[in-house]
């Protein structure tokens, strides 16, 4: 596939019949390469059957709705989203909760708890110093005491209206309620998990990997054509998952010149510049069957924050059989490129549309958004083509 070329729904579902030889050649072409999971289990991954491009409920609908939070969920289930994400961050005594980020302060109630003023402390969270309260210096009982809130009041206001309303939920709670949906709806409920800040739970005696893949055995969505993505910012996350579990796995990529935490405790001397690389996608299609970049690795903005020619990475990437999903889409001017944006308030919405469609022309099979009607309706319009 040439720059900027899509196939047509017929042709390809995600990377389809074509694709899939492709797929199986990146996976075991060379020297020391393990079988991909369905050649072990025979198994085709089951994410070929969702229609390209896929929508991904990013914290299920945090455009309208306290991110990761039941009614955040509900809402993108409702509202059509192929695939809903959460995050997953330990509590002290060892259970996995949905959380962006393990620092609560931003998206909680817990600095109006007079009785958790003491757990207030600096941390240094993968390099970065940070003040507030965090979930491995609370049990889940005392967790489970606060009630969630809007992230970003400023720019969401009306998310507001829902602050207190539900609390932190657990992962399996998340597995439980997508058992009772798939029940409800009688489909397979498609799930996208992030271990997060792998490497610095580990070092503190709460690792994620064996949690993380416990739970997804105890309710069967540990093989390779499970309705269930995992994904993480750290590789050799994704490498101990690939050993406990065939679930389809996703590497996720920050802003170019960045690197991967685990690689800078490692010493690992690749950026994302290299692993954006035939090279690097080579490596990553050794234990993984994707990639997650943030946009900009596919359209690299100017000074002035407008798009500028995309870059080959898209080709790149499944070119090694790796599907696409990149992050993160919003409707509002502040979060759009400079060429999609509206007026002059920045929390209005700019002409999201119009980006998508750019987006959706480099030929990414699916993407991250915050307002999954929005998503979907573009999403629709671009396979009617």
């Amino acid at each position: 596939m040439t720059e900027g070329e899509r196939m047509s729904p017929g042709r390809r579902s995600v990377l389809g019949a074509a694709g899939a030889a492709v797929f199986a050649t990146a996976a075991t072409g060379f020297a020391g390469a393990p079988a991909s999971a369905a050649e072990r289990h025979g198994r085709e991954p089951g994410y070929r059957d969702l229609p390209v491009p896929y929508v991904i409920g990013h914290r299920g609908t945090a455009g309208y709705r306290p991110e990761h939070t039941f009614g955040s969920y509900q809402h993108a289930l409702d509202l059509g989203a192929h695939v809903i994400e959460q995050d997953v961050v330990p509590t002290k005594d060892g259970h996995l909760v949905c959380r962006h980020e393990n620092d609560i302060t931003a998206t909680t109630d817990v600095a109006d708890h007079p009785e958790f003023a003491s757990r207030k402390t600096t941390k240094s969270i993968d390099g970065v110093s940070l003040t507030g309260w965090f979930t491995e210096d609370f049990t889940l009982a005392e967790l489970k005491t606060l009630r969630a809130k809007e992230r970003i009041p400023a720019n969401r206001q009306r998310n507001t209206l829902y602050d207190g309303r539900w609390d932190v939920p657990t992962f399996e709670e998340v597995l439980r309620w997508a058992q009772e949906q798939g029940r409800r709806l009688g489909r397979r409920i498609w799930l996208h998990t992030e271990t997060k800040h792998p490497t610095y739970f580990r070092g503190i005696g709460l690792p994620l990997e064996d949690r993380l893949a416990s739970l997804l055995r105890r309710y069967g969505r540990h093989r390779a054509d499970s309705p269930q993505f995992l994904q993480s910012f750290e590789p050799s996350s994704i490498q101990r998952l690939a050993k406990l579990v065939d679930t389809p796995s996703v590497v996720l990529l920050s802003n170019a010149g960045t690197k991967p935490w685990d690689f800078v405790v490692s010493g690992d001397p690749r950026t994302v510049d290299d692993l954006v690389k035939p090279a690097g996608l080579r490596w990553i299609a050794s234990y993984a069957q994707g990639i997650g970049p943030t946009l900009d690795l596919i359209i690299p903005k100017d000074a002035a924050g407008r798009l500028t020619r995309p870059t080959t990475l898209v080709r790149d990437a499944h070119a090694h059989g790796l599907i696409l999903h990149p992050y993160t889409m919003r409707n509002e001017n502040t979060f759009l490129p400079a060429d999609f944006r509206r007026g002059t308030d920045p929390n209005a919405y700019g002409d999201a549309f119009g980006a998508f469609r750019t987006y959706f022309a480099t030929g990414i099979d699916a993407v991250f958004s915050d307002n999954a009607d929005t998503a979907l309706l573009a999403a629709a319009d671009f396979r009617a083509r």
